[in-house]
């Protein structure tokens, strides 16, 4: 069996400047560290428990499947925030039937990103 140390999300964006711009401004992600120079350098950011890595550049935007889920305190604020920093919003907050409060948005390439608040009384929240 694989013994797994750490762990992070490696995103190859078609414009690496856009994507940092986005991750690190609109989104506001913490760096954790650098590496390289110039347009196609490393950034890691933190994502709660693991991190995202934009590194390199791609001739195409990543593979369509690819999505993140960030767990945020308050998305209803997110939202607020997020529309204000003219992130495209691809669905507002809904309270989803499994007890989640999601919204949508997209990265630069169109990486669908789910924003997540748990309410109080979710499963989530606790361990029988």
């Amino acid at each position: 069996m694989v013994h797994v140390l750490g762990s992070r999300v490696l995103l190859r964006p078609t414009d690496p400047d856009r994507s940092r711009a986005f991750y690190g401004g609109a989104l506001g992600l913490a760096v954790s560290r650098e590496f390289g120079t110039g347009p196609e350098r490393g950034t890691v950011y933190f994502l709660g428990g693991g991190f995202l890595e934009v590194s390199g550049r791609s001739e195409n935007p990543p593979a369509p499947g690819l999505g993140l889920w960030l767990q945020v305190e308050d998305v209803q604020a997110a939202f607020e925030e997020l529309r204000a920093a003219g992130v495209e919003v691809l669905r507002a907050p809904v309270m989803e039937p499994w007890g989640l409060i999601e919204m949508w948005i997209a990265d630069p390439d169109g990486v669908r990103i789910a924003v997540v608040e748990v309410p109080e009384n979710h499963p989530l929240r606790y361990r029988p």
